[in-house]
């Protein structure tokens, strides 16, 4: 009982001292924040959620890509229902990362510079607006957690299947591994990237991290947002955050593919997402305003649609297919 105890005065003592944004992290606390993005205009708000026992420390970031609703949604609400009481350790929800794109429309980009907040991480302090808001994404929280969990969808012009991303060959991989467990998806991605995205770069420097792709076209409901929260509580039931068994899905390997357009044009789609192909199946074409012929698609291999483009307008050097080749065997995940 006397060790007990010990650890728990110990846990105080700890969670006092450590901070995240300039706050002490007192068991039982619920802070709810904006942070400015230094030089910009830019003010990211955050909820931070200390629960009452000793345990890890969580992020959960949604809106890095400010169209993808689902996650959106689904970070506002556990914001509200997490209770201090139930929770060991400590959860940070920044549910709007790239607010100024939120406010403005600006689908996968931040507003005021036009870049992909998830392509510059860890970010510039000197930089230009996306590279200040990654730089303080990155050090204000990201590379201070245990784990991290980034929740994205399909944006305006894309359409997709459910999965989930971790990243390979890193120190953290076995539990970034287990976390993706957690998520009810069939398929799981072990990427191959290194660079630019926020969760791919916090994997980088040690912290464990999956990012859960669900919805699409920029729209959210019912359904999703509550599997994507569903999808959190499971992995902090895994972390030991929460009390109860975590579920573990058995899930489909894919190595994924990008494909992007050699051309601007009009973009007519064969397949949709979830579909599947075979090499020299005819994915879609490219026409230009004429209705001529720009472009045939044609598959080099087999696989599975993970997202593509589904608007009519496609641009040069922008996104268009994203597919995955099946591993011959069934993934077995790390315990």
């Amino acid at each position: 009982m006397g060790l007990k105890r010990n650890n728990i005065i110990c846990y105080y003592l700890i969670m006092a001292i450590r901070r995240i944004a300039g706050h002490a992290l007192a068991p039982g606390r619920i802070i709810k924040h904006h942070i400015r993005v230094h030089g910009t205009e830019i003010h990211v708000p955050y909820i931070i959620i200390t629960g009452t026992k000793p345990g890890p420390l969580l992020l959960v970031t949604a809106g890095i890509h400010s169209a993808e609703y689902v996650g959106i949604q689904a970070a506002v609400e556990l914001s509200s229902e997490i209770d201090p009481e139930e929770l060991s350790g400590t959860v940070i929800i920044v549910p709007v990362a790239n607010r100024s794109g939120f406010e403005n429309r600006t689908m996968s980009m931040v507003y005021e510079d036009g870049k992909n907040l998830n392509r510059v991480f860890p970010g510039d302090e000197n930089g230009t607006a996306a590279d200040r808001l990654a730089y303080m994404l990155f050090n204000t929280f990201i590379r201070h957690v245990d784990a991290y969990i980034d929740l994205h969808s399909g944006d305006g012009y894309e359409e997709l299947i459910p999965y989930v991303y971790y990243v390979g060959d890193t120190g953290c991989e076995v539990q970034a591994a287990g976390m993706a467990s957690c998520v009810d998806t069939e398929f799981i991605v072990r990427s191959r990237c290194r660079t630019g995205g926020a969760y791919n770069m916090a994997s980088v420097n040690g912290v464990p991290s999956v990012l859960i792709e669900r919805g699409q076209l920029s729209i959210y409901s019912r359904e999703e947002v509550d599997s994507d929260k569903a999808d959190i509580i499971n992995i902090m039931k895994y972390l030991g955050m929460l009390k109860g068994g975590h579920v573990e899905y058995t899930k489909t390997q894919l190595f994924e593919h990008e494909w992007f357009s050699p051309s601007d044009g009009c973009w007519y789609p064969e397949y949709h997402a979830g579909d599947t192909f075979f090499a020299g199946d005819t994915l879609g074409t490219i026409r230009d305003y004429f209705g001529k012929t720009i472009k045939k698609i044609i598959a080099k291999e087999n696989g599975v649609i993970i997202h593509q483009c589904a608007s009519l307008n496609i641009l040069k050097d922008g996104p268009m297919i994203s597919y995955g080749v099946f591993n011959e065997e069934e993934l077995s995940l790390p315990d």
